[in-house]
């Protein structure tokens, strides 16, 4: 696969958002970032601004999030759009590669948490870098397995995650997108 054939879906915020797109950037991979008004956005490249009809396509009840992700979230205007641009980027993407931390109960952490469960509830295949564990899993359908060196095969991937990202989860992109395109 030619990285000038592939599509990085995400959503230019800071943190591993960020760290995917200026990862893409360099290897000369497109980026749609999916935003909104009033979103502090961390990237400028590839900028989708979803308008208010867009942003209802990915609407979800809090409640049930809740329910899926056994926490509470605020009910707040920001929140909902930020989960709305997730399912977005969840969307359009084939794969889906999240840098976050896996919790005791298979869930994600965080509001980034709603991507990785959204890409379950769709099938799609998905990658989580354990930025505590040290390391990559994917989901079986079923459950966690550590995957040591995941490559992205399709076209059109997701990378998404935590705002607070460190020098492993960095160095993680890095290594995903060196194996993916050499």
């Amino acid at each position: 696969m030619k990285a000038e054939e592939c599509v990085l879906f995400s959503g230019a915020a800071n943190g591993a958002e960020s760290e995917f797109g200026a990862a893409a950037e360099r290897r000369g991979i497109d980026e749609v970032n999916f935003t909104f008004e009033g979103h502090k956005d961390a990237r400028s490249r590839g900028i989708r601004v979803l308008t208010h009809e867009e942003l209802l396509h990915g609407d979800v009840s809090l409640a049930y999030v809740s329910k899926l992700m056994h926490r509470d979230y605020a009910d707040t205007r920001l929140f909902k759009k930020v989960l709305q641009s997730i399912w977005h980027q969840v969307n359009n993407g084939q794969e889906i590669y999240v840098i976050g931390k896996i919790l005791d109960d298979g869930t994600v952490k965080g509001g980034t948490g709603w991507g990785a469960e959204f890409a379950k509830l769709c099938n799609k295949p998905l990658y989580v870098f354990d930025q505590e564990q040290s390391g990559w899993f994917h989901w079986t359908g079923e459950k966690w397995e550590p995957d040591p060196a995941p490559v992205i095969t399709h076209p059109h991937f997701t990378g998404t995650g935590t705002r607070f990202i460190e020098s492993n989860g960095r160095e993680a992109i890095e290594a995903l997108f060196d194996r993916s395109f050499q």
